[in-house]
């Protein structure tokens, strides 16, 4: 009886040891070959997964011509990007993104334009530079890029893969069609990239006291530069200031705080907020700049603009004179993946310091006025002297504003 309960025990014993050493095999085996699973939450109907199987099986099977599953995983993931219908939420191949990694660095080397994304997913052009190939070609404010280099881009929802196919090696030839809604066509134009030294900030003295400071872009330096241009006007007589942000896209986040920071009382700039109800605000100090202030704006005012021109108009610190703005609240962030790819996608939004979302809506006037409609797509500086009928308001209003403050009302 002792021996068979000794046997048993023993048989016990070897079977637990075979069990644990095949276990740990293979989970061994399992470590060094791991195993990957799409998984799905409870919300997702038993129809779509089947689907999902039943399609993936049927193409890669039954299809005429033999398919790399790769390829189709990485089109469904596109395909699940794509289907948030966001135009800011992109997928970024390896590829796209080394490129988009690689422009972040280096001069700009390109045609010399600032373009943002219209209500129809179009790339449009809002500004063009002085002496650049954009100039030379004939493009003009307000053409849509529809084609470059023969490839139609119309279908590419990220502003920055538009751009990056533009750009290129200085001294080489750029095709690109655009469609010009001035006249109902399209146009083709060739033109040879080349160094861009852009200049976003100019300045000049207007009638005698009054400054006058145009910013087409918030790039890492413009604070320091609006700072610079302003101490230059009043030390030259300017008792009062025009900020003209027409046809100005946005720019650096971080700037534009700081900019507002400069002009608007102590209290709240902007903040964000994501879907959980998490804030994130900026503030601005004690310090403002305590000079009369119009700020033009128009419906090419978009993203950093808009967040200036809200906080100026909200504390009262300036009369917004022009157009209705463009109506971009929302923020992106750019997260690396797997084998190098990556995706951008909005987090959250912007709001005013009264709590108002400006997407979709944009920040509207004190005073709304129009350009003659001849110049809808002429650049800022290419309206005629004395035809500019926003500007010339916003003297008429600053103007008043100085006698205000003269005269002790």
């Amino acid at each position: 009886m002792k021996k068979n309960w000794l046997t048993a025990l023993i048989c016990f014993i070897t079977a637990i040891t075979f069990f644990a050493a095949g276990f740990f095999t293979n989970t061994l085996i399992d470590a060094l070959n791991p195993k990957y699973e799409i998984l799905f939450s409870q919300d997702v109907s038993r129809e779509n997964i089947i689907n999902f199987n039943r399609v993936k099986s049927l193409l890669l099977n039954s299809y005429y011509e033999e398919l790399d599953e790769n390829t189709l995983l990485e089109g469904a993931i596109k395909g699940m990007v794509e289907a948030v219908g966001d135009p800011y939420t992109v997928y970024y191949t390896p590829d796209m993104m080394k490129s988009f990694m690689e422009q972040q660095t280096g001069s700009y080397v390109g045609i010399g334009v600032t373009v943002f994304m219209d209500e129809d997913g179009l790339a449009t052009v809002a500004d063009i530079f002085d002496d650049s190939p954009a100039k030379t070609s004939g493009m003009r404010n307000g053409d849509k890029i529809v084609m470059v280099n023969g490839e139609d881009v119309t279908a590419i929802t990220d502003l920055n893969l538009i751009v990056q196919k533009i750009k290129g090696k200085p001294d080489t030839e750029v095709a690109i069609t655009v469609y010009r809604p001035e006249i109902n066509n399209y146009v083709e134009l060739s033109m040879i990239r080349k160094v861009i030294n852009l200049v976003y900030i100019n300045s000049k003295m207007i009638n005698e006291n009054i400054g006058y400071i145009q910013l087409k872009l918030f790039d890492e330096d413009i604070t320091q530069d609006f700072v610079s241009h302003v101490n230059k006007l009043i030390s030259q007589g300017a008792k009062g200031l025009i900020l003209d942000l027409r046809n100005n896209p946005g720019g650096d986040y971080s700037q534009v705080v700081r900019m507002a920071d400069i002009i608007v009382p102590e209290g709240l700039i902007v903040y964000t907020q994501d879907r959980n109800g998490n804030r994130n605000e900026e503030k601005s100090g004690s310090s403002e700049i305590n000079i009369p202030l119009t700020v033009l704006i128009n419906e090419y005012s978009a993203s950093a603009s808009e967040i200036l021109s809200a906080a100026i108009k909200e504390y009262q610190k300036g009369t917004l004179i022009g157009k209705t703005t463009f109506g971009k609240g929302l923020v992106q962030s750019i997260i690396p993946l797997e084998g190098n790819a990556g995706l951008k996608f909005t987090t959250a939004r912007y709001f005013t310091p009264s709590g108002t979302s400006i997407h979709g809506v944009g920040v509207t006037p004190d005073i709304e006025i129009d350009n003659d409609e001849r110049y809808r797509y002429y650049s800022i500086d290419e309206i005629p002297e004395g035809e500019d009928k926003q500007l010339l308001r916003a003297i008429d209003e600053v103007s008043r504003l100085i006698s205000e403050r003269e005269s002790g009302r």
